[in-house]
């Protein structure tokens, strides 16, 4: 592609009455990421010189949302070729080509943009590039005609379409590629002479096509520029991304043992033979090395796991979470800002939170780090090679030496040098004959009120 100025203008104004929501349409999320962001990680990989978000007044939400990048305010909803005119102030003189997205359309890929970007520079010098798909039930889509060159002559919608016109399988995808020398006065010429009242950006066609202008169509999957307008819509298009996404772990050498039960979010990142088993969610901000395997029923967000490190099942790794190469992190044991260094072992039942856990130390089964005094959160530092015995609670702030061994059952409040031994819980004390004479006397008791 020769270097041409490129920009990009997503319109994100429409209000999403039928999502019956106070959150913007734009801003519900896919795959752990609002839609909108979908939209403008396909476009930043495209590099382009500008973008320009149209937004809905008040809509502040979704301008800090797409920060940094700059926003145009769409003042009424006058229809799609007015949201785009709301964007000329701030592309005033730009004469390289134009992308119009839709803020709703959160599985386009680059690639696909990329291919309307070369057919607008292609040798035919199209001014306007439609993108269109070939759904298998075309239903009310509008219709793509065109000429006998194989360039687009119209846009017909389905209501104004005939017979003919209807049988025809390409239809109107809805994104578009300009000119930008052009697009101006052919935007500008857009009228609203229809039912309601609206400027129409798919009457650029017939404008262009008036004045002589070539206009040429790109396809794509249909799968690709499904739009969200309901809930029903929104878990449409999780579930193709979710089948996008797992295909791609797959393909970049994960092994998913059951694909379907399997939810990741867009930034997920997974090494080479890493293991994944059923009903695993992968939160936002997860990263995993290589050789990884995670069992069954875990949830991680915002975590690190190294190289060899086995995680569940049922465990739950929250943010902050940094597993070490070859720890283990067992069932139904949450981490929460903490470090779990090389080779470690938390197994069973416990919690740590705002921590470090030593290389090769031991965390035996119920361990609880108390990290929280209902004002602040401490730390707990539990050294390289330690043992802490079953059902230990270990009160923060406290520093646990290397090799040191904690006793079962204690409550530890205070420092515990290296290689020492800490036990803290009442003594043992043993009755004889005391159960015996317990249940005797219990059962006389009952004998009598019979």
């Amino acid at each position: 592609m020769s270097h041409r100025p490129l920009a990009c203008v997503i319109l994100a104004a429409g209000k999403g009455t039928r999502m019956k929501s106070d959150l913007p349409k734009v801003l519900h999320r896919v795959a752990g990421r609002p839609m909108v962001g979908h939209v403008l990680a396909a476009v930043k990989a495209l590099d382009p010189d500008h973008v320009v978000v149209v937004v809905g007044p008040g809509m502040d939400d979704v301008a800090a949302a797409v920060a940094p990048f700059p926003t145009a305010v769409q003042h009424e909803q006058r229809g799609t070729a007015d949201a785009v005119r709301s964007a000329f102030g701030l592309l005033e003189g730009f004469t390289g080509d134009v992308v119009v997205l839709y803020g709703d359309t959160p599985l386009v890929t680059p690639d696909t943009l990329r291919a309307m970007v070369a057919a607008r520079r292609q040798a035919a010098d199209p001014a306007v590039v439609v993108l269109g798909m070939r759904p298998e039930d075309p239903g009310a889509y509008g219709r793509l005609i065109l000429n006998a060159r194989g360039g687009l002559e119209k846009i017909v919608e389905y209501l104004d379409a005939s017979e003919e016109e209807r049988r025809v399988g390409l239809c109107n995808a809805g994104l578009m590629a300009f000119d930008g020398a052009r697009m101006f006065g052919l935007i500008n010429s857009i009228g609203n002479a229809n039912a309601k009242s609206e400027f129409y950006l798919t009457d650029v066609v017939q404008i262009a096509r008036s004045r002589g202008l070539a206009c040429a169509v790109v396809e794509s999957s249909p799968a690709e520029v499904v739009g969200v307008n309901s809930r029903a819509e929104l878990a449409e298009v999780e579930r193709l991304i979710q089948r996008r996404l797992r295909k791609a772990a797959m393909d970049n050498g994960a092994t998913l043992i059951d694909p379907d039960s399997v939810t990741f979010s867009a930034d997920t990142r997974l090494g080479r033979d890493v293991v994944v088993g059923p009903h695993v969610v992968f939160g936002p901000g997860v990263w995993v090395g290589d050789r990884v395997e995670i069992k069954p029923f875990c949830h991680l967000e915002q975590v690190r796991v190294e190289t060899g490190a086995q995680i569940g099942p049922y465990a739950r790794l929250r943010p902050g979470a940094e597993i070490g190469p070859d720890a283990h992190i067992g069932n139904f044991v949450e981490i929460k800002n903490a470090k779990v260094e090389a080779g470690a072992k938390v197994n069973h039942l416990t919690y740590i939170g705002d921590a470090r856990v030593g290389a090769k130390a031991n965390i035996g089964a119920g361990t609880i780090t108390c990290n929280y005094d209902g004002f602040g959160k401490y730390h707990t530092d539990i050294g390289a090679g330690a043992f802490i015995g079953s059902n230990s609670a270990l009160v923060a702030p406290v520093k646990i030496g290397d090799g040191a061994i904690v006793g079962a059952g204690s409550v530890v409040t205070r420092d515990v040098e290296a290689d020492a031994l800490a036990v803290a819980r009442g003594p043992q004390k043993a009755y004889a004959a005391w159960a015996r004479e317990f249940r005797e006397r219990k059962q006389s008791e009952k004998a009598k009120k019979a």
